[in-house]
């Protein structure tokens, strides 16, 4: 909760105007507003999409999501605003995507046809409904599996790359549909099913595919290894009900329309999501008012009473808030002084808060703590990010962010230095805090991976002393959104 009052926070508690209901668009700002300039009102009506910033009230941000979730993932950001950097009119919607040609579109809608069905067969198994066409052999094979492999979420080497093949993509939805239900949460809090699997298609749906890292399957495993900190005895035996359902909900939505860059490429483009939130947390705000938007268009917590409903809107937005990266040393240092102190009472609510934080930062940044075969898998994919944006900050003349430059790091380099001076101090607390099997698993596949990571550099790459102080510098300027955010 503390962690909301010290960002610049836009209320949340007030009712949306209808004719910013009305709206289609991007992020469309008021004709008022002299620092982003008015939209052409021509162009209102053809707009699909997420934030309006309505002119009577210029401290309030209005989130508003449409359902067509097919037209959904083809739409991007507004371009170029007045006062953007003045190469970069970047809809990073499709910053990465590759033009399909004219004769691929009849594969894409067959494609679909089959993943609908698929998501629908999903959906039946999770309600225990039965299936009303047993001819579809090779789906209700694929669906068995993916029952199989749910019977055993909570152990730590979920292969999620099998899951999401087996739910043809859908990990995202089936994984956290079952966890709700395993948890007994949907009748705990008698959340309306229909709302629930609405909500978490438009989740999964605003994560973009394209990007090799921030995506929902990320997003999934997130989820999943939230699940296996939830079930450690001190967590198991303290959190509530409410607890629970915040800390998968935060895992859901943890990296949700996640552009593909991180937070200093936002600010020195002057991109506009760093001008409304004055470059503090960008991305994680941006994150958690896109969950606040899905929650509200969805009405999935309406029937509760209206403090409950925004009291848990903003501890969503703490948990999130936490996965800042730039902000690791000072939860780290709170964290340390709290198990020195052995002060920690998880009978208290906001202690019991600040571990669901922390556990969040673990679960976000654990796949150095995975097996091999799983955390190479992910160590490529987000390095394959980083140099993404560092061709284009190249392309573009700007200054290649830390890590980001494909021809000064290798991904060695980048995982040695993350695993070094992020990943092993926060786990060494968390085991501190929870000292089981599963903390002492994870440290060993770190150690493990490390050394793996150690035996592919080269020999002859220069004094071992630079390499360690470029990693340390590259550590201190992380870039927001590396596994880590």
């Amino acid at each position: 909760m503390e962690v909301c009052y010290q960002l610049p926070v836009l209320p949340l508690d007030r009712p949306v105007p209808k004719h910013v209901l009305s709206r289609r668009g991007a992020i469309s700002f008021s004709s008022s507003s002299s620092l982003f300039g008015a939209p052409d009102p021509r162009q209102l009506a053809q707009r699909r999409g997420a934030i309006s910033y309505d002119s009577s009230d210029q401290t309030a941000l209005y989130i508003r999501m449409l359902g067509d979730v097919r037209v959904r993932s083809q739409v991007g950001f507004e371009p170029e605003r007045r006062g953007s950097h003045p190469y970069l009119g970047v809809d990073f919607r499709t910053l990465h995507s590759r033009a399909e040609s004219a004769g691929s579109i009849p594969a894409r809608r067959i494609r679909r046809l089959f993943s609908f069905q698929r998501h629908l067969l999903s959906s039946r198994f999770l309600r225990g409904a039965p299936h009303l066409n047993p001819l579809h052999i090779l789906d209700e094979d694929y669906c068995g599996q993916a029952k199989c492999m749910l019977e055993k979420v909570g152990s730590w080497n979920f292969d999620i790359f099998l899951f999401d093949r087996l739910t043809n993509g859908n990990s995202l939805v089936t994984l956290t549909l079952y966890l709700l239900s395993h948890y007994g949460l949907i009748e705990l809090f008698q959340l309306d099913m229909v709302k629930v699997h609405r909500f978490l298609v438009l989740v999964q749906e605003d994560y973009h595919n394209h990007n090799p890292y921030h995506n929902a399957v990320h997003a999934a495993d997130v989820t999943q290894a939230m699940h296996c900190y939830l079930k450690e005895p001190k967590l198991a035996k303290s959190l509530t009900s409410c607890d629970i359902l915040l800390g998968l909900l935060a895992a859901a939505t943890h990296d949700l329309d996640h552009p593909g860059v991180n937070q200093p490429f936002l600010i020195k483009t002057n991109h506009y999501l760093a001008a409304l939130y004055r470059n503090t947390s960008v991305l994680e705000n941006h994150h958690w008012r896109s969950a606040v938007g899905l929650l509200r268009e969805t009405e999935l917590f309406s029937h509760l009473p209206a403090e409950d409903s925004l009291n848990m809107e903003r501890q969503l937005g703490s948990l999130i808030l936490a996965t800042d990266i730039s902000r690791q040393n000072e939860y780290l240092s709170k964290f340390r002084t709290h198990l020195d102190q052995e002060d920690l009472c998880l009978g208290n609510a906001s202690h019991r808060h600040f571990i669901l934080q922390m556990a969040l930062k673990c679960a976000d940044i654990c796949n150095p703590c995975r097996p091999w075969e799983l955390s190479k898998q992910w160590s490529e994919k987000v390095t394959e990010e980083f140099f993404r944006q560092g061709d284009i900050e190249k392309k573009h003349k700007l200054e290649v962010s830390p890590l980001c430059d494909s021809e000064t790091n290798s991904i060695a380099d980048v995982q040695i230095g993350f695993m070094t001076y992020v990943v092993e101090p926060l786990f060494a607390e968390w085991a501190r805090f929870s000292d089981t099997r599963l903390s002492q698993t994870m440290l060993g596949h770190l150690c493990l991976n490390k050394a793996s990571w150690n035996a592919m550099q080269p020999e002859a790459s220069g004094s071992s002393e630079e390499l360690e102080s470029e990693q340390e510098a590259s550590s201190r300027a992380l870039p927001q959104g590396s596994p880590q955010s």
